[in-house]
């Protein structure tokens, strides 16, 4: 699976830093870093990026599931 990051929508409201930290990070602008944006994410962490896309409040956030 990948989770796909909107960056016109993404407000920096910074959920799903708390939902998955070690997906995803807000630098001193507050603009979001994805650290896995496009790329597959580990099966340990697949749960983390369900719950990060899921509380994310302007749906910035996707998930892609792989063939």
């Amino acid at each position: 699976m990948k989770v796909a990051l909107d960056r016109k929508r993404c407000e920096g409201h910074g959920m799903c830093e708390t939902a998955a930290p070690e997906l995803f990070t807000l630098d001193e602008a507050g603009e979001l870093i994805a650290h896995f944006d496009g790329r597959t994410i580990p099966a340990e962490l697949e749960e983390a990026a369900r719950d990060a896309v899921r509380v994310c409040p302007v749906a910035a956030l996707t998930i892609e599931e792989e063939a």
